[in-house]
């Protein structure tokens, strides 16, 4: 297929196809394709693969590495193709993007907005990126996010689960595919009622940074609504190992349940301390004990072990989903690696494939080519069904999983079921809720 076949495919925010006797939009004319930052110029071209590599998040970090690895494979006409044999947009070809060679460079967040913001300054300064992703903290994809917008380069955040990355702090040129806090709380807490009743008395360990602070907004909202009662808050710093002080208070406070607004290392830490403090064979209330975790991952269950077992939380995709999109990646990835991806590893696997497809569409690596190809894009067979990325924040709308830890898993992967798909329009929100102003495209230089 020739890249003029490809640029007339380019799919619009109404989701028209241009065609004859249709003019094309601006930003598929060749005006629109000069002056922006780091411009390909040769054959190849450098995307900015930015993940904690140290600190807290790290086992989350290493799995983004591996699925932007195995994408840029797949964008190189390497291996089995992955999704790109089930996205439902054709455009990749499998000759890199643009018929460019696809190389990369990376950097360590660790885990720290100021560390993130100087990787990502570099790679785009010294490296030549024209896209920077990854990153496994709300607090360092804002950061960069930002960064990005000032410097004229796209940002397909990596795992960001604070309503402020697509909210208050949201930006013409990031995009992003996770799902947020107002979707965990959304999904979760109708589970929550239906399993523990809607007279519980909840106490909360938060992780003190923003995505703390929006998920326990939203599981405190949520719960609240349906009965429930919030009987403290208290923050935790992110560097935190050891929660022993954190947890006994708890024992105190007449709460019947633990809500651990915890992500990561942060999150296998607490609880084990709770479950070592015995709060899972408390009796509070009336009431058996119980704990939560709002945001899920593999890597965490694994971490936590045995002690996961029964507790209900949410993650935005798991491997053992049914769809072809899911079957593919997970045969690459294990193929690959030998074991399955984490959802970290699936959103940046993801996330590259749609930045590489949007700039096929848009026919240009011009940022504002690339908004405009994404704004409004509706796409399906990448794991979670039918999903949108509306243009008003450059959020991704899709169904969220509500899952628990398995009481007898069969192996060490194996250690979260799904306990409910919830659709997309349950935890769809008006735009306007979180606040901040999208602000126009940079294209940068």
């Amino acid at each position: 297929m020739s890249k003029t076949t490809l640029t007339r495919r380019g799919v619009l925010k109404t989701g028209a196809v241009a065609g004859a006797g249709l003019a094309l939009p601006t930003y598929l004319s060749a005006a629109g394709h000069e002056g922006f930052t780091n411009a390909p110029t040769g054959s190849t071209v450098t995307l900015g693969f930015n993940v904690p590599q140290s600190g807290p998040y790290a086992d989350e970090g290493a799995d983004e590495l591996r699925a932007y690895e195995l994408a840029v494979e797949h964008l190189n006409g390497e291996g089995d193709g992955g999704m790109m044999n089930t996205f439902s947009s054709k455009a990749l070809q499998g000759n890199g993007i643009l018929g460019k060679k696809v190389e990369y460079v990376t950097g360590d967040t660790q885990t720290k907005s100021d560390a993130a913001r100087a990787s990502a300054k570099s790679m785009i300064e010294k490296d030549g990126a024209v896209m920077i992703t990854g990153g496994s903290s709300s607090g360092v994809a804002v950061a960069v996010q930002a960064l990005c917008q000032e410097a004229g380069v796209i940002f397909m955040a990596g795992l960001t689960h604070s309503n402020d990355t697509t909210g208050k702090d949201k930006k013409a040129n990031g995009f992003r595919h996770f799902f947020n806090s107002y979707m965990s709380g959304a999904a979760l807490a109708p589970i929550l009622a239906a399993n523990y009743g809607n007279d519980r008395k909840a106490y909360h360990l938060t992780a003190d940074y923003n995505w703390g602070y929006t998920t326990e907004e939203a599981v405190k909202t949520s719960t609240e609504a349906l009965g429930w009662e919030t009987v403290a808050a208290v923050r935790t710093p992110l560097t935190q190992t050891d929660f022993s002080s954190y947890i006994a208070p708890v024992l105190q406070s007449g709460a019947d349940v633990l809500v651990l607004n915890h992500y990561g290392g942060n999150m296998v830490n607490s609880l084990t301390n709770a479950v070592q403090f015995g709060l899972r064979d408390k009796l509070v209330n009336g009431k058996n004990f119980e704990i939560i975790v709002p945001l899920y991952s593999r890597l965490m269950a694994r971490g936590a072990g045995e002690n996961v077992k029964g507790i209900f939380g949410s993650t935005n995709w798991h491997w053992s989903l049914q769809d072809e999109g899911t079957k593919a990646f997970v045969k690459s990835f294990g193929t690959k690696y030998g074991f399955p991806p984490s959802q970290a590893a699936h959103t940046c696997y993801v996330q590259a494939l749609l930045y590489a497809d949007a700039v096929e569409r848009a026919g240009s690596f011009n940022p504002c080519a690339v908004v405009e190809a994404l704004e409004g894009f509706e796409f399906d067979g990448m794991g979670n069904g039918p999903t949108l990325y509306r243009a008003e924040d450059h959020q991704c709308f899709k169904d969220v999983l509500v899952v628990k830890g398995k009481e007898n898993p069969t192996s060490e992967f194996d250690l979260l079921e799904i306990v409910e798909v919830t659709p997309a329009a349950q935890v769809t929100y008006d735009a306007s809720i979180f606040g901040g102003e999208l602000g126009t495209c940079n294209p940068g230089a």
